[in-house]
Parts: structure tokens; C-alpha cells; sequence
């Protein structure tokens, strides 16, 4: 660690010193699945208390409005969480904004719920990984900036949602106002078992289309029934086929149908696109159009489409790879060598790339099996990615900018 400067130093070793390893113990042992809204209730809670030791104004925000159709095809109210928010120094000169998410995708009915530490030095547990490291250590790396002789220097906002794995439909808009005016943004997803983090990422779309056609008895008059199954699953080949290189498409489930003597007259057909740039985003609503309006005629029933293209590519372009090299910087100067490369997956940072933030957002420990019962973190990262957090927003602050 000889590239760094005292500053830097004093800033490494107060990261370190933070009780990181027993906040995840603590906070992975809250079950905070999106739709377990006791559990995500007390999670923002709990993260409160945790960063109030930050200067500034901290509030837990209302979330917004969403929809959705559930499996009778009725469009109504989802209820979510409330999202952390942190406003510090909103006039200093350089203005940065950090965010995590504090929602897990395990539900409170799901099996996987204890921790357990393994030989080998990782944590298996829900959320260890993705993300409730990622707070400790964004906390950690953020307290030793404010003990800093730079402190004043820097402002920042801190968005925590409660939504992240469901597309933060709740929260965008908060992300969205929290982005503006920033240099740089970082985002603390888990980096990948070997330090790598993500660089460009693909965008994602989710659609709901309710499919309503006519009932009718299927043995004595088929003929004067329009079989909504059908046409679903016509639409979801149709849609299929629209998949290439740049942009994935999965029909991942029908909703609908009925006793085996009577035409359906209703289905729910869910799709995922993954479109690689905002060209294909375009594609897939032209693609969607057209098939919907084909299979409408094709079969005599009436279509609604529900959902869209939540979180719009994000590519590297100069100011992003810019900040990847300053991280990249802060890693060599403390003996960490750090890489990025191209994922197929999303998160806030798609938002926040897309209100022209430059953004890293894989600044989390370092885990892996994210989203399975084999879930791990590699616990001596939690101080390392600390350390790079730190240092990264200290030369940030010392730059005045990127």
C-alpha cells in the first residue's frame, strides 16, 4: 500500500476497524424479502439507527405508486417498503451518490434462513452477498471519509430501496432525483468471487399481457368459444422469435384456464426482454405491437399490455470507463487488483447510468451463488472492498471530480 497517502491510510485503517462482519450477522438474520413487508419494515429500521452516525438529514421515504396484474388478469395496488434516504453537505463542491438495496428475493416462508460459516472463510447465508455486506461496508467506507481532513469537501446522498429486486419500480423516481447533479455514483452489488466488477450491462423489461377471450362448453360448442390459452401461447412463440444476439426474450409463464370441459377465456402471459441497447428496447416495442395485433386478429380476442422497460442499458462510455479506472487506480495502491467486464444482468445502476451519472456498481464484498441457497461472502473482502471504497471516494473528493 505504499501509493497511499496518510489521508488515505488513517481512512484504510478506520474502515477496517468497523464492526462489518457482525452487522451482517445481525442484518442477514432479518428476513427482508421484497414482498415481506414486516420484515423489509424492520430492516429500514434498523439501517436507520445504523447510519445515523453520518451527518445530515435522514428519512425513510414513502414509496411510490406501482401496479400489477395478478393471475385473473386484475391490474391493482402493490404495496412495498419504505426507501432510506441520506441528504449530507448537499452545497459542497463535489456532490457524489451511493446506494444499496435492502431487500433479499428470499421470502419469509422460504427455507433458507440461517447462516452458517464455513472453513473456508465464507459466510453462507440469504442476503450475505446481495446485499446486506454491501451496507456494513458502504457505512464503514463512508464513516472513515466523514473522519476525514477531506470531509468537507465531498456532499453525497445515500438511497437505500426496498424494492431492488423487483425492478425498483417504487424507487425509481427517488434514484432518479437523488442522481442529479452528481459526478459519480457508486452502487454496492456484490463484485464477483475474484474482485471483477461489472462494466457495461444489458437493459430489462418485464410485461404482464392479459389475454381475454370467450368461454365456451368444449364438447358441445367449441366453435363459439375464442380459447384464450391458445392465443397466450401463440403470442409467447411469436415473441420468442423475436430473440437474436441483442436482445433475449423469455416467456416464463401462463396464467389462466380452467376445468378441462370448458374453452378459457382468460390468460396472463408474462414475458422478460433483455435488450442489449436502447435500439433494441425500440425493437421489442415494435416486435410486442406487431405480434399482439397479429395474434388479436388471428385469434378474435382482446389484448392489454402491462409493464415496460424498467431498466435501460448501460453502456461504458468515456466518463464511466473514467471512474472504472479510478477505482481501478485506488485498487493497485492498495495491493488490489481490480478488473471489469461485461454482464448480462441489471440493477439500479442501470437507472442511475441512464440520468447521466457515471456509475460502478458491483463496489460490494466480494460473493457469489447470489440468489440460491449457496449464497456465500467472502468475509475477509469486507474490509478490502471497504478500503477501495474509501480511498476511491477520498481522490474523488481531493480531484474535485472525475
Amino acid at each position: 500500500m505504499r501509493g497511499l497517502s496518510t489521508t488515505e491510510r488513517d481512512a484504510v485503517a478506520r474502515a477496517g476497524d468497523a464492526p462489518m462482519l457482525q452487522q451482517v450477522l445481525d442484518w442477514a438474520a432479518i428476513n427482508s424479502g421484497t414482498r415481506h413487508l414486516a420484515g423489509v419494515a424492520r430492516m429500514a429500521d434498523v439501517l436507520a439507527d445504523a447510519f445515523a452516525v453520518l451527518p445530515g438529514r435522514i428519512a425513510l421515504v414513502a414509496p411510490d405508486p406501482v401496479d400489477s396484474v395478478d393471475g385473473d388478469g386484475r391490474v391493482g395496488a402493490l404495496d412495498h417498503g419504505r426507501h432510506l434516504h441520506l441528504a449530507v453537505r448537499p452545497d459542497a463542491p463535489v456532490q457524489m451518490l451511493f446506494t444499496g438495496h435492502m431487500d433479499t428475493v428470499y421470502p419469509v416462508d422460504h427455507p433458507f434462513q440461517s447462516l452458517t460459516m464455513r472453513d473456508d472463510g465464507t459466510l453462507n447465508g440469504p442476503g450475505v452477498a446481495d446485499m446486506k455486506s454491501g451496507l456494513s461496508l458502504m457505512l464503514a467506507a463512508l464513516s472513515a471519509v466523514e473522519a476525514s481532513p477531506l470531509a468537507s469537501r465531498i456532499g453525497y446522498e445515500v438511497v437505500i430501496n426496498s424494492d431492488e429486486e423487483t425492478g425498483s419500480l417504487s424507487s425509481a423516481a427517488l434514484l432518479a432525483r437523488a442522481a442529479r447533479g452528481k459526478v459519480a455514483a457508486l452502487t454496492y452489488e456484490p463484485a464477483l468471487p475474484d474482485g471483477t466488477l461489472a462494466g457495461a450491462r444489458g437493459g430489462t423489461g418485464n410485461f404482464s399481457i392479459t389475454v381475454r377471450g370467450r368461454a365456451a362448453h368444449a364438447g358441445r360448442n367449441p366453435e363459439d368459444g375464442r380459447n384464450a390459452i391458445v392465443a397466450a401461447s401463440d403470442l409467447a412463440l411469436r415473441l420468442h422469435q423475436c430473440r437474436g444476439p441483442r436482445l433475449a426474450v423469455n416467456p416464463a409463464r401462463i396464467d389462466g384456464g380452467g376445468p378441462n370441459n370448458v374453452v378459457p377465456d382468460l390468460a396472463v402471459l408474462r414475458v422478460n426482454f433483455r435488450p442489449a441497447g436502447l435500439d433494441d428496447i425500440t425493437r421489442a416495442k415494435s416486435e410486442i405491437d406487431a405480434a399482439v395485433a397479429a395474434v388479436a386478429a388471428a385469434h378474435d380476442v382482446h389484448i392489454a399490455v402491462h409493464g415496460g422497460f424498467n431498466r435501460p442499458p448501460k453502456p461504458v462510455d468515456a466518463t464511466a470507463e473514467r471512474l472504472l479506472t479510478l477505482v481501478q487506480q485506488a485498487g493497485a495502491a492498495l495491493d488490489i487488483p481490480v478488473s471489469w467486464r461485461a454482464t448480462g444482468g441489471v440493477c439500479d445502476g442501470n437507472n442511475i447510468a441512464a440520468a447521466g451519472v457515471p456509475v460502478v456498481d458491483t463496489m460490494g464484498a466480494r460473493g457469489g451463488a447470489i440468489h440460491s441457497t449457496e449464497e456465500f461472502l467472502i468475509v475477509e473482502s469486507l474490509a478490502e472492498r471497504a478500503a477501495l471504497s474509501a480511498v476511491t471516494i477520498l481522490r474523488i473528493a481531493e480531484r474535485g471530480g472525475l
